[in-house]
């Protein structure tokens, strides 16, 4: 912050504050990617990296895509699986129908598919809002399940519905371990994470954050409500497709219709809030509670020989969830990136609070 006295601007302590914690930020960032790119690949094994990092990884950036829609632009949606699922089932049409497509570019086309779905249900976004809209989007749901299941040109006439992907190679590289495919998907999301991030930051993402906030108000400034939340829900697709087409073809191989039912949606949701609406950060916190929380609570009652069965288990996992849900809309409806933040700060100024 700046200020005037005798002439000569001077930098108030605030600003001094504020500037060296964005340094320190910027080097943490980096030094996490690093030993991200660097050193989880040659510790973890195999069964943490299929069974923990790459599901967190690709479910933080469908997070990062329902966030830009719900966190910034303020447009529920609860179709979110079902354009993972657009995106899915076009990056796999692609492959096996197109000799010699690159695994990338097919990714990249699922996640354009993806965007033209995920705009063609955001049209009634320009006349609806709130629940209203909640239930629009959940037609897409619907009305996806419906058509993946009954059009067989999608599975590749497939007659159970299932499909499996071919061997995936990237530049001539075979990825036949978990730790290429979590390079890959590290890669990816750390490029995506960073569009989003200085998307958020420019014109289009103040144009969001005006309509979230109050949409007459934006209007009556000069800012296009069709313009923005048809760009909210485009950036937002195409970023939920590509994920989609990750989660079928990295994590999965082989899957069928109800792996992306209304549950993938309901869990995406559950993580921006968790996590932090608004927030890319919080998109990564609340997609790794969401994929830890469940192995906690199946481990922990073991490990204290408790005998609790499989069906008890999966109902606490819900409670759980519910409980959690409640209590950050209620106390901090920021959720943990808004903790973290705080705890960060305090951090930062003990032992000295002033």
């Amino acid at each position: 912050m700046l200020y005037r006295e005798n002439g000569h601007f001077k930098t108030s302590y605030r600003a001094d504050l504020a500037l060296f914690p964005v340094r320190e930020d910027r080097i943490a960032m980096l030094a996490l990617l690093a030993a991200a790119f660097t050193v989880v690949p040659w510790l973890a094994g195999d069964y943490l990296l299929r069974a923990v990092l790459i599901p967190f990884v690709i479910l933080s950036l469908a997070a990062i895509g329902l966030n830009l829609l719900v966190g910034y632009c303020g447009q529920i949606s609860l179709g979110t699986g079902a354009f993972m699922a657009v995106g899915a089932y076009a990056a796999y049409n692609l492959q096996v129908r197109i000799e010699g497509m690159p695994l990338i570019v097919a990714l990249l086309g699922g996640g354009l598919c993806a965007t033209a779905v995920g705009v063609l249900f955001g049209l009634p976004s320009l006349r609806i809002r709130g629940l209203y809209l909640a239930v629009s989007t959940l037609a897409a749901q619907f009305f996806i399940d419906w058509f993946v299941n009954r059009v067989h040109w999608v599975t590749h006439d497939s007659s159970s519905g299932s499909v499996s992907v071919p061997p995936l190679t990237v530049l001539g590289v075979v990825l036949d371990t978990p730790g290429r495919r979590y390079l890959l998907c590290l890669a990816i999301v750390t490029a995506f994470a960073l569009a989003a991030r200085n998307l958020v930051r420019g014109a289009i993402g103040r144009e969001w954050m005006a309509i979230r906030d109050m949409d007459i108000a934006a209007e009556v400034i000069g800012i296009q409500p069709m313009h923005a939340k048809l760009t909210a829900f485009a950036a937002s697709s195409f970023i939920v497709g590509v994920a989609g087409a990750l989660w079928g073809f990295i994590h999965l191989g082989a899957w069928e219709p109800a792996a992306f039912g209304l549950d993938r949606s309901l869990e995406l949701l559950f993580m921006i809030i968790i996590g932090g609406l608004g927030s890319i950060a919080g998109s990564f916190f609340g997609a790794a509670f969401v994929v830890i929380l469940p192995l906690l609570l199946n481990d922990v009652p073991r490990l204290l020989g408790l005998p609790l069965s499989t069906a008890v288990s999966s109902h606490l996992e819900h409670m759980v969830f519910g409980a959690l849900i409640v209590f950050f809309l209620v106390v901090e409806p920021h959720g943990l990136a808004r903790l973290w933040a705080t705890g960060r700060q305090k951090l930062r100024l003990w032992p000295f609070p002033h």
